[in-house]
């Protein structure tokens, strides 16, 4: 899979997984981070664009865990 489309579909599967989280605080951040994922896509910047869309799954993956309990 070539990174272009590998980071196209992260920024889609963040979108899926963003929803139902109940802090705002933490989506707003890591939503930023989407959308700076999705400023270095188009920029053809690949490893940038890479390193901030996973920072925004990893956010919202804490949260659902400090969720769960």
């Amino acid at each position: 899979m070539d990174e272009e489309k590998r980071i196209r579909e992260d920024i889609e599967q963040f979108y899926s997984s963003v929803k139902g989280v109940k802090s705002p605080q933490i989506v707003e951040l890591a939503t930023r981070y989407c959308r700076d994922a999705e400023f270095y896509l188009k920029k053809r910047d690949y490893v940038t664009a890479f390193g901030c869309i996973n920072y925004a799954h990893g956010l919202i993956d804490a949260v659902k865990k400090l969720e769960e309990k």
